[in-house]
């Protein structure tokens, strides 16, 4: 659980695509803090602007996109504040993985098909300063946390591993330096759900022991909901809902949240059919007027249509 100290302060932050079409505003004046050791879930459709985020966060934005307002703070352990936004590629280079990490939804495209686990070790520690043999120790130290065989992973291939044991090469790989803040994006999407409650129940452990945050983008409510302790709704590139996980996902303020909720499939219930949100999300070049999501609501009025909703925020009870 978080101790209360901000680690990451995210402060109104805008990012732009351009494309042939015009701009794209994919994300629109978000703002968070992640606590230490908290971990954030940001759910929502897809494309609503949750990769983008992070993305930007940590300087890996494609060509065409580009963060036009906004600030970013990061904490170090020895109380140091970090402008992110303001670091050269050097620095950004150096800031990755020693205090920021990322475990990528997709693990075979993350890992290099014809290098070695250990020779993707090695490399890291060697981009930060490390000794071979301090990161062989390490890394074998955390594969086994992750509840992996150490010396054969080490010494595999890629696609000498099933797809879970990879994502927890992952896992493993990016607390390699013992960052601060690590980022998750979708990394039980592709695999089985055993394997998925596997990672879940190593990734709480790891957090408890290491003592890191975590950043979690999901669109797997049950997932956010098992292991988040705060939530934030996206819709159309902004936050429209932020809160305790109890408080998000037992008392909804926004009726987005709500219906991804009801959309949500639940093994308590019968074989009724499934709720679903109608339309689809709006087009951000041309975003509408008042709230985003009014074409899509069914509470919506005609203040709705002119005016945009404050964000839904609960506090902790």
């Amino acid at each position: 659980m978080a101790d209360g100290s901000v680690v990451l302060s995210v402060e109104d932050i805008s990012i732009t695509y351009t494309t042939q079409r015009g701009i794209v505003q994919a994300v629109s004046n978000v703002s968070f803090d992640l606590h230490a050791g908290e971990t954030l879930a940001l759910i929502g459709e897809s494309g609503c602007g949750k990769s983008t985020i992070v993305l930007g966060l940590i300087g890996l934005l494609p060509k065409t996109g580009k963060i036009t307002t906004g600030k970013v703070t990061y904490r170090r352990r020895d109380g140091r504040l970090i402008d992110v936004l303001g670091l050269n590629k050097e620095q950004m280079r150096q800031f990755l993985w020693n205090e920021c990490s990322m475990v990528f939804q997709g693990a075979l495209n993350s890992l290099n098909p014809v290098l070695k686990i250990s020779s993707m070790i090695y490399d890291t520690a060697r981009a930060h300063g490390m000794r071979a043999d301090e990161a062989k120790k390490r890394a074998l130290s955390l594969f086994e946390k992750v509840r992996l065989d150490p010396l054969r992973v080490f010494n595999s291939y890629p696609h000498e591993l099933s797809g879970g044991m990879r994502q927890r090469v992952l896992l493993a790989t990016a607390l390699l330096l013992r960052p601060q803040v690590v980022i998750m994006d979708e990394p039980t999407t592709a695999v089985d759900i055993l394997t998925q409650r596997s990672i879940i129940k190593v990734l709480k452990q790891l957090r408890e022991e290491l003592n890191f945050s975590v950043i979690f983008i999901s669109h797997d409510l049950a997932v956010a909901a098992e292991i988040a302790d705060t939530v934030a709704t996206m819709y159309a590139g902004e936050i429209i809902e932020k809160g305790p996980v109890s408080e998000v996902f037992y008392r909804p303020r926004h009726a987005y949240t709500l219906g991804l909720l009801e959309a949500a499939p639940r093994l308590s219930t019968g074989a009724e059919e499934l709720m679903s949100i109608p339309g689809s999300p709006p087009d951000l070049i041309d975003p509408p007027k008042g709230c985003k999501f009014h074409m899509r609501c069914r509470f919506v009025t005609d203040e709705c249509k002119t005016t945009k909703p404050p964000l839904q925020a609960s506090s902790p009870t």
